[in-house]
């Protein structure tokens, strides 16, 4: 969910959504619509590609991030890119067949399966899938039924930002943005998308255990009623809703917002621009995202593609990628790599005790994500549906 900004930066949910790519009816319970490949042979001149802006960078908006041409001259594959500004476009393109690849995140890729859009992935043609981090390896948003349907790109986390000097005591805790959100009325700002229900969801798992929530993306319609109702009353106190990672900087810097969530490229953005700001992860955890690389299962040049999924999550492109975006690295080794040796300690790269606090973003689908069978969970498009009811 990001819009076509260098680093993640989401527009506003709803755009381009299609009923198919809500993941209504009975998703979530199909494998993907073709087998996965036994072998990676010459490549076939070229590779489509749908990609977040700053993932697939060729130099043209920054003469040092320049990735792609270097792919193109050691594989003969050259990279065509479309840049979607939602994960719902994402799904929309994916649909057409016209693309080989495409860097999902969590809220895409369950709908992406379901649809039989995308084909499993075998790890064994993609080398430098031996180093990506454990903590992303065969997740609830990149697997089903045991096999990996994608390569882990990077992950963070959705943190809590507010200004030192307007918020007094220091929050430690989501209740500054939904219980105690009156405190900072006009002046509290949340994440633009359907999403954004699974934060409520899992501030609700925390603090009213009766509700029974075990997966903040597996909500029945009780459960998911009451978290419409903690945003129905958070409303009253938004002054604005955020997806562009740059207005939440202009906004905690002039102090229109004072309070709200955040990721960690915009709170290292906001700290260089002189805005009096910290983030950090709350002690309820913490909803995040993670991307990962698919292939379309009617991809018409499967062997750049898997060329190109080895690629970028090779050392030092993976590094290179997570620098210039706002992230931590799927690959270990990345590390090693990064021309700022600050950077993995800064995105907590290789800290899984804190990751393990993170739920990652996974598209909400009938078939409860928490185990359960005697109940119905509600879906993607009953998300959307929520939300658009929640913003008025």
């Amino acid at each position: 969910m990001r819009n076509a900004n260098p680093w993640k930066a989401a527009a506003a949910a709803g755009v381009l959504l299609l009923a198919v790519a809500c993941g209504s009816g009975g998703g979530g319970t199909d494998d993907g619509g073709a087998a996965e490949r036994k072998s990676v042979g010459k490549g076939e001149g070229r590779v489509d590609i749908i990609a977040w802006a700053g993932y697939a960078e060729d130099g043209s908006n920054d003469p040092h991030a320049d990735w792609v041409h270097p792919f193109e001259k050691q594989t003969g594959c050259q990279v065509n890119t479309k840049i979607a500004g939602t994960s719902d476009e994402m799904v929309s393109l994916m649909k057409t067949g016209q693309y080989d690849t495409v860097s999902a995140s969590g809220d895409a890729t369950l709908r992406l399966i379901a649809a039989k859009d995308v084909a499993p992935v075998n790890t064994r043609l993609v080398p430098n899938y031996r180093d990506i981090f454990r903590g992303l390896k065969m997740r609830p948003f990149n697997s089903k039924n045991g096999k990996m349907y994608g390569i882990p790109h990077g992950r963070g986390a959705n943190l809590l930002m507010y200004r030192t000097d307007k918020v007094s005591p220091a929050p430690d805790s989501w209740k500054a943005v939904f219980d105690d959100a009156s405190k900072y009325s006009g002046k509290v700002t949340a994440y633009d998308s359907p999403i954004y229900l699974a934060d409520a969801a899992l501030y609700l798992m925390k603090t009213r255990p009766a509700l029974g929530i075990k997966d903040p993306y597996a909500l029945d319609r009780k459960q998911l009623d009451a978290a419409v109702a903690l945003l129905k009353r958070q409303r009253q106190h938004i002054g604005e809703y955020w997806s562009d990672y740059q207005k939440e900087v202009t906004a905690f810097k002039g102090g229109d917002s004072v309070i709200g969530t955040t990721w960690q490229v915009i709170a290292n953005t906001a700290t260089a621009e002189k805005a009096p700001v910290k983030a950090l992860l709350p002690k309820e955890g913490a909803t995040g995202w993670s991307d990962t690389w698919m292939v379309s299962a009617k991809a018409a040049h499967p062997n750049c593609a898997y060329k190109w999924l080895n690629w970028v999550v090779s050392p030092k492109v993976n590094a290179q990628v997570a620098e210039y975006f706002g992230e931590a690295p799927a690959n270990a080794k990345a590390c090693q790599e990064t021309t700022d040796p600050r950077h993995c300690a800064a995105y907590h790269a290789d800290d899984e005790s804190y990751y393990r606090r993170v739920h990652f973003w996974t598209t909400p689908v009938p078939q409860c994500l928490d185990g359960r069978t005697d109940v119905t969970c509600t879906d993607y498009a009953e998300w959307t549906r929520a939300w658009t009811e929640i913003k008025g």
